[in-house]
């Protein structure tokens, strides 16, 4: 069975910095889009940061030059650095991959969340 495993979260103070990394285990054969989304109270999941097998990178306007995304496709990694934060960054992150499993099809696996709390 294929999951993704979140680690990273925490509570920051304004302007410090926080790593999320996420794993993906089970019968893999591969893995496409892997990417950050977020969740803060009363409002609608958002897309953070996304990045193809290849690298390419896609973020948000609100994180750009704040966050990186990278992966490992050999260890099938994503990790997402983050510095500058502010409150306005306190949400549950959730990891996505888009995984081919080792018998069956494309699908988007989430991982269960993590919090990250930023106090001013």
């Amino acid at each position: 069975q294929v999951q993704l495993v979140e680690s990273g979260g925490g509570l920051v103070q304004a302007g410090g910095s926080l790593r999320l990394s996420c794993a993906a285990s089970g019968r893999i054969f591969s893995i496409r889009d892997m990417g950050w989304y977020r969740q803060a109270p009363g409002k609608q999941r958002e897309l953070v940061a996304t990045i193809t097998g290849g690298g390419r990178t896609n973020y948000v306007d609100s994180v750009k030059g704040r966050f990186t995304i990278s992966r490992d496709n050999a260890k099938n990694t994503v990790s997402l650095q983050m510095s500058s934060l502010g409150p306005e960054d306190t949400a549950v992150y959730y990891c996505n991959a888009r995984i081919l499993p080792a018998t069956g099809t494309w699908y988007d696996y989430w991982g269960q969340g993590t919090q990250v709390t930023v106090s001013s």
